[in-house]
């Protein structure tokens, strides 16, 4: 990735979930870069990790735990696409002129959703690293539970799965019960995760598991309350 012997400075994208833990985990193994901030986008209002319904507090602990900074980008709940890039767009110049050169993700095959990050990096002069890009999702599942890493399903799209999947351990057991069709790493938005323990923290992320709502009528959210 680089060719001066430097360290690249990294930001990550982080989801709070599995497919950012492995991806990172990825990382931090690589000596050719430097991870030095998580980032994090969070819905103002419901203070919640937007998308995966992780409270702020969780999402704070699991960053000391993980040892790394960690940097928000708050956006309101109904905001258009125009004030989410905007945001992101003033957080990455900061990280750029902090020496950061690249982000990077935890997607694995939305080819869509690849260009449009790097077409939108680019345009900053910063690069997009994919490190679990095309891997095979159901390796990329068992490998997350290999590893030791525990996470708990926080959202699931009722559309495409029962939401009595939401509030489930993410493990073997659950990779055995997805109906066919549905992908093992949630990968076309079928269900969102928190990860509280695995080789990437320092100690496990206490919690406990709270009640599971409906909202908009697709959208099954586990709560997860701090605990300890």
């Amino acid at each position: 990735m680089i060719s001066d012997g430097r360290r690249e400075k990294v930001a990550m994208a982080w989801s709070s979930g599995k497919d950012s833990a492995l991806t990172l985990a990825m990382l931090l193994e690589d000596p050719s870069v430097e991870v030095v901030s998580l980032l994090t986008t969070v819905t103002r209002g419901y203070d919640r990790v937007s998308m995966h319904g992780v409270r702020e507090a969780l999402l704070d602990r699991q960053a000391d735990s993980v040892g790394l900074p960690l940097t928000k980008v708050r956006i309101p709940k109904d905001s258009s696409l125009a004030e989410y890039e905007a945001r992101m767009g003033e957080v990455l110049a900061h990280h750029k002129r902090l020496g950061v050169s690249s982000v990077a993700f935890g997607d694995v095959f939305l080819e869509d959703l690849r260009r449009d990050r790097e077409c939108k990096l680019a345009r900053m002069a910063l690069k997009a690293l994919f490190p679990i890009w095309k891997r095979d999702t159901t390796e990329l599942a068992r490998r997350f539970v290999e590893l030791g890493f525990r996470a708990v399903v926080t959202c699931v799209d009722t559309r495409m799965l029962d939401g009595a999947f939401a509030g489930r351990a993410f493990d073997e057991r659950f990779l055995a019960d997805l109906p066919e069709g549905v992908d093992p790493c949630g990968e076309n938005g079928e269900f969102h995760s928190f990860v509280h323990d695995g080789p990437v923290f320092a100690r496990p992320v206490a919690h406990e598991v709270g009640e599971t709502v409906l909202r908009d009528g697709r959208f099954c959210f586990c709560d997860l309350l701090c605990t300890g």
